[in-house]
């Protein structure tokens, strides 16, 4: 459906107790980057919280993304409530995001869960993934916790398998009942044939995110 379309993205909530909303550009754009994420990242997330409302759903959870801590140093581990680092319009608009949902949770009442989700392939990728995956099973495993959790306010989440050199802390979420079961094989020919990644992308979370068009001073970023 079209979620531009206010209207008919209310009537499609109407009935229902939990939206998951998982659509959006999940990506960097390589042309005309903003003009792409503002109205299927940023209005459309609009759209699908104030159409919830208007229905009466009861809880939204929201597909937000690593990239919204994109530009932390990779030695450091963050929680949940560091202050949003983005390394990327796309990043950007996730915080857009999470902070919507936290005005309709405050102004509202909806139960809100913004699930910041590392990279979520059938396996890992490259080097960076073994820390950063999210297996396909994880993710439907951890949706599922935040559709059946017990009352809550408004939480933000990290969404990993069990990987052994996460970067994310969920602490304070054990009530969700979320056990990652998928490890990343190191070993894999896709790990292991993967190029070095640029200086840029090896220092920060975000990885080739943070890298694009980049041409800051990576030392002022501590």
């Amino acid at each position: 459906m079209d979620f531009g379309d206010l209207d008919a993205t209310t009537l499609a909530c109407e009935g229902i107790d939990c939206v998951v909303h998982l659509a959006g550009i999940p990506h960097e754009p390589l042309e005309n980057a903003w003009a792409q994420i503002l109205p299927t990242n940023i209005v459309n997330t609009y759209n699908v919280f104030e159409a919830a409302r208007r229905a009466g759903v009861k809880r939204v959870v929201f597909a937000s993304s690593n990239h919204v801590v994109g530009f932390y140093r990779r030695e450091r581990t963050v929680g949940v409530d560091v202050p949003p680092r983005p390394d990327s319009y796309y990043g950007v608009s996730k915080v857009f995001g999470e902070a919507l949902g936290r005005l309709y949770a405050d102004k509202h009442a909806i139960s809100v869960a913004c699930l910041r989700i590392g990279s979520f392939r059938r396996a890992p990728e490259d080097r960076r993934q073994l820390a950063t995956w999210l297996s396909h099973d994880d993710a439907a495993r951890l949706l599922r916790r935040c559709i059946d959790a017990p009352p809550f306010h408004f939480l933000v989440a990290y969404g990993v398998s069990d990987n052994d050199q996460t970067l994310w802390s969920d602490d304070g979420l054990d009530f969700l009942g979320f056990v990652p079961k998928d490890k990343p094989d190191p070993s894999s020919p896709a790990v292991v044939n993967a190029p070095a990644e640029d200086p840029i992308s090896l220092m920060f979370h975000g990885g080739t995110f943070c890298a694009m068009e980049f041409n800051g001073n990576p030392d002022e970023i501590d």
